[in-house]
């Protein structure tokens, strides 16, 4: 009996660790506010993960386009500089999401995704390109 108690107590500590949340320090979400300011920084890489078709319709200044669901995408972010911070976008927030993640395994340093995507963005009354 004793040692299906120490198992039980094991297997419920390891649980709780599962559990915590585990996302890379090097990645932070930010706001439109927040981005905008950030994005001032010398160096500062800004990407959109969009499609090139949702791109066309509107994307912020100065943004590079890389298409997250393009099949050559883990090509094209080497043409990043992993030393340098990132900030990614796409529409609302979803596929950037999965993207920093996959930027982080390729050697990213640091990682900024905008909540709520390029819809907050103009939501938000800020300057956008076509």
């Amino acid at each position: 009996m004793r040692y299906f108690k120490f198992g039980f107590f094991t297997l419920g500590v390891l649980l709780l660790l599962n559990c915590r949340n585990t996302s890379p320090q090097s990645i932070q979400r930010i706001t439109s506010e927040e981005m905008r300011e950030i994005s001032k920084l010398e160096g500062m890489q800004l990407v959109d993960v969009r499609t090139p078709k949702e791109y066309e319709n509107g994307h912020i200044p100065n943004a590079q386009n890389i298409d997250f669901l393009d099949a050559k995408f883990e090509a094209n972010i080497q043409r990043l500089n992993t030393s340098k911070p990132v900030i990614i976008y796409c529409q609302r927030g979803s596929r950037s999401a999965k993207c920093a993640s996959k930027l982080i395994a390729n050697g990213f340093v640091k990682v900024y995704d905008l909540d709520g995507g390029f819809a907050q963005w103009k939501y938000s009354g800020l300057q956008v390109e076509n």
